[in-house]
């Protein structure tokens, strides 16, 4: 519930700075998200277990989907969003603080 609840105000904040600014929130969580899957499957493939393989193939598809999400949100011009960089930065402190807890929860 903490991402969820943290996501939907990130969304709707972002959305009501204007479609660059909700296009800066998509590029850094995905980017966040992105760097999250790639840590997990470098610890899975450090696992010589057989029954892992489909684990790691569905966690590399979920992360090469976000990726293309990333990809769509600089086609449409994230980063020409009004203080980009610091948007950027925020919204992903924020994402990798959310990632924290739910690993913790």
């Amino acid at each position: 519930p903490v991402a969820a609840i943290g996501g939907y105000f990130l969304g709707v904040t972002s959305a009501l700075l204007g479609v660059k600014s909700a296009m800066t929130c998509t590029e850094a969580v995905e980017t966040k998200i992105g760097n999250h899957y790639n840590d997990q499957l470098r610890d899975l493939y450090g696992m010589k277990y057989p029954q892992l393989e489909d684990l790691k193939k569905t966690i590399a598809k979920c992360r090469d989907e976000e990726l293309e999400h990333l990809d769509t949100a600089v086609d449409h011009g994230s980063q020409l969003a009004p203080l980009y960089k610091l948007q950027f930065e925020l919204i992903k402190g924020g994402c990798g603080v959310a990632i924290w807890l739910c690993d913790r929860i």
